[in-house]
């Protein structure tokens, strides 16, 4: 994967990790998406299957809130941070989903408001969706409209379950601006309204939300590469269709339990999230991402 050569701009970026240094994944690294936690678990009520302690952790672990991004962008700008470090990767890669987003939304008509992007280690407290564990993976809060990512773990998940390349996490932050898109345009609200109606339809309604957080990452994939934000080759395609893949909730449920039950997904199986990110990233439209017909 190929970036353009803008500067790289760490103006969106909380950095409240301990000492904000690099956090560079050995070999090149791995991607997951699965563990997103993205709509509070009194909305999802028991169907999430997450452990309320992962998201509310007791032992005052949660970090300092101050916020350190100059050493980054310092740091990032230098000769070959981005390929090094995967925080200035991700900062890269935040900035070209900025760009993309923005380009289309004006296009149409509209603003569009770019999410914070906020790295942290082990807990943070977040502006409107509690406190939060590194063990819930990467997540996006509707709150303060910021996506979270503790890097080090992100590196744990990656390696547990396996889908190679580094291009995986574009795709997870991708994946997470996606679910920006939808508070943006309302779907998020509509969902919650949705699952607080019916119930028994819930996890049917987080499936569908998912996936299409998933089709809008393969929609930015197509559009930053038409538009040389990126470039992207085949083989870094298959990387993040492949981590759509290993992230199914089949997938995860047969990892951890050794049976799969169907009823209490709440991102869809492998082969719907790897469907989703492909149609996404054929289309290049955001109106083909329509995952709840």
């Amino acid at each position: 994967m190929k970036f353009d050569d803008n500067s790289v701009d760490a103006s969106g970026v909380r950095d409240r990790r301990g000492r904000g240094g690099a956090a560079a994944i050995g070999g090149g690294g791995v991607g997951i998406v699965g563990l997103v936690i993205y709509v509070l678990i009194s909305v999802l009520g028991g169907g999430s299957g997450v452990d309320p302690s992962l998201l509310f952790p007791s032992d005052g672990s949660v970090q300092s809130q101050a916020d350190d991004s100059g050493d980054l962008a310092t740091r990032c700008n230098t000769e070959g941070a981005i390929e090094r470090d995967d925080d200035c990767y991700l900062v890269k890669v935040y900035n070209e989903i900025n760009e993309v987003w923005t380009a289309d939304f004006t296009g149409q008509g509209e603003t569009y408001e770019r999410p914070a992007l906020t790295f942290f280690e082990s807990a943070v407290s977040t502006g409107g969706c509690g406190r939060a564990s590194s063990q819930v993976g990467p997540f996006y809060c509707p709150g303060d409209r910021s996506i979270y990512i503790d890097i080090g773990f992100l590196a744990q998940l990656q390696q547990e379950f396996g889908a190679a390349g580094r291009y995986a996490q574009a795709y997870i932050l991708a994946h997470e601006a996606g679910h920006h898109l939808q508070t943006l345009l309302g779907t998020e609200q509509e969902m919650r309204d949705a699952q607080r109606s019916s119930k028994k339809d819930a996890n049917a309604l987080s499936v569908a939300f998912e996936l299409q957080a998933d089709c809008y990452a393969g929609v930015w994939s197509r559009l930053a590469d038409d538009a040389g934000n990126v470039s992207v080759g085949e083989a870094e395609v298959k990387q993040a269709q492949a981590a759509a893949a290993a992230v199914g909730d089949d997938r995860i449920q047969e990892k951890s339990t050794g049976r799969v039950d169907p009823e209490s997904w709440t991102h869809g199986s492998a082969a719907q999230r790897e469907k989703w990110f492909t149609t996404g990233r054929s289309s290049g439209d955001l109106d083909a991402c329509n995952t709840f017909a």
